[in-house]
């Protein structure tokens, strides 16, 4: 078989410098695997908490946490409760110091007997002034380029909030489990 000596392939196999290919699972500690199985193996918690560094690569650990707190829930509930939930990291690492260097924030699951209610608390900082979050208007447009992930969780939280701290804020959402009624269920966004 002809080995490919070319330049191209070469650069193939030389890492780039700087970067190294970690397993995710380097990244949960030991006493907590059981929070990203995506499996109801506890589904009698009463609280969930996982803090994690502020880097986007993990967004897959960040669904799979929010999937297993929710995994004893019909498919639809899992699926909004774990989109709802990543909207919340994604503007943590996009509008506070949790997505800098050395930065983290902190997923809080309460389960209730109506719903899981979920906080994000994250290292703020990016503002000067204390102020409750208001999702843009018409940021549901299809045609927005950015801006949808607050509009979702008002669009389809049974109710959200947050505590108007600019210097370490914690936005939270409660999802009942009856979704009937939930704009989830229509195609009226």
């Amino acid at each position: 078989m002809p080995v490919d000596t070319s330049a191209s392939a070469a650069a193939r196999s030389v890492p780039v410098p700087g970067e190294a290919t970690v397993p995710l699972a380097a990244f949960v500690q030991p006493a907590h695997r059981h929070y990203f199985t995506r499996r109801p193996d506890r589904p009698n918690y009463r609280a969930r908490r996982y803090t994690f560094a502020g880097v986007p690569a993990l967004m897959p650990l960040v669904r799979a946490f929010l999937d297993t707190c929710a995994a004893d829930q019909p498919t639809d509930y899992r699926y909004l409760f774990t989109l709802l939930g990543g909207e919340l990291v994604t503007n943590a690492l996009r509008h506070s110091l949790s997505g800098q260097a050395g930065g983290s924030y902190t997923l809080l699951v309460h389960r209730h007997r109506t719903g899981l209610h979920l906080s994000c608390r994250d290292r703020g900082g990016l503002r000067d002034q204390d102020g409750h979050l208001k999702p843009q208007e018409k940021a549901l447009d299809p045609s927005a380029e950015s801006g949808r992930g607050l509009a979702l969780v008002d669009a389809l939280a049974t109710e959200w909030g947050d505590n108007g701290n600019a210097h370490y804020r914690t936005v939270w959402f409660h999802l009942a489990y009856d979704l009937t009624g939930n704009r989830w269920n229509t195609t009226d966004l």
